[in-house]
């Protein structure tokens, strides 16, 4: 009979030690009394910035460093993984621009993930490959603001009247810039561009600009001397006379390109690094707006 007991204490004291773990894991993103949200990257981190600005219970952070650029095949730090754990939201592109969001979801099964891209219409390649940059389209970047809010509007409802509020600001900004950028660049008469990543299909649509090819397919990437040589070709056979690097990446590439063809080469920023404030999304987007101008007068 004793022997029952004993049984019956361990399993009552085993299981008291579990709902002892569960409950401190939980607690301990909240144990400041802040809501705890993090970013993926840049870009998601400028627009949950303007979203939460002002909300003294949130506490935002950005998961990766500010210069990371894109996520692609991007692995996670033991540290980033602990930053997870202390957090209660991530917010992530989607699109499938974060491959190690199966590893988060898997590890972490409580944490609320907020997918900016849910549920937009996204850009496929030739092979059916979604194109995960959304965030190059001004107007697809409002969308990913308003799925935003809407999730944190659910997730921390008595804030949700902040939440509105500070999007309905931010999406006005936003609309404005894209309406500048629409009327400036309607009038140009030169439409063939070629750009060095995927980066800007999105971009190219919403301002009618025409991609007659991409140099490197992906960030980082050296084009092999086959694919210079074609990608020397195409300029030729397109008289485009405008090519356009990122400022994260070398433009040795375009360099080459632009001595054998005579084209010129500019900077377009897909917005993925730069400062951390709440007007870089925009400022970096008139930036593109004089690049842009001064390329294709």
């Amino acid at each position: 009979m004793k022997k029952y007991v004993y049984v019956i204490i361990a399993v009552i004291i085993i299981t008291g030690l579990i709902l002892i773990g569960v409950t401190r894991k939980n607690e301990k993103v909240v144990d400041n009394g802040k809501l705890k949200i993090i970013t993926s990257f840049y870009p998601i981190y400028i627009a949950a910035l303007n979203i939460v600005d002002g909300i003294d219970d949130v506490e935002l952070t950005n998961l990766t460093k500010p210069t990371t650029g894109c996520l692609h095949d991007y692995q996670l730090s033991p540290q980033e993984m602990v930053t997870i754990e202390n957090s209660n939201v991530f917010i992530a592109n989607g699109a499938d621009m974060e491959s190690f969001m199966d590893k988060v979801i898997e590890t972490y099964p409580s944490l609320k993930v907020v997918y900016a891209s849910e549920n937009i219409e996204l850009i496929e390649d030739e092979s059916g490959e979604v194109n995960a940059h959304v965030w190059v389209s001004i107007s697809k970047h409002i969308e990913q603001v308003e799925n935003i809010r809407d999730e944190l509007c659910v997730i921390d409802s008595k804030n949700s009247d902040k939440y509105i509020s500070n999007s309905n600001n931010y999406i006005l900004k936003l609309t404005s810039q894209l309406e500048k950028m629409k009327i400036a660049l309607s009038s140009t008469t030169k439409k063939d561009i070629i750009t060095f990543h995927e980066a800007f299909p999105y971009f190219a649509k919403e301002f009618n600009l025409n991609i007659v090819t991409v140099i490197e397919r992906e960030p980082g990437t050296e084009p092999s001397p086959q694919e210079l040589s074609d990608a020397i070709e195409d300029v030729k056979n397109a008289g485009v006379q405008v090519l356009f690097a990122e400022p994260q990446y070398s433009k040795s590439a375009a360099d080459i390109i632009a001595s054998e063809t005579g084209a010129k080469v500019f900077m377009l920023d897909p917005v993925v690094t730069g400062d951390l404030t709440k007007t870089a999304y925009i400022d970096i987007m008139n930036k593109n707006l004089q690049v842009l101008q001064e390329a294709l007068k």
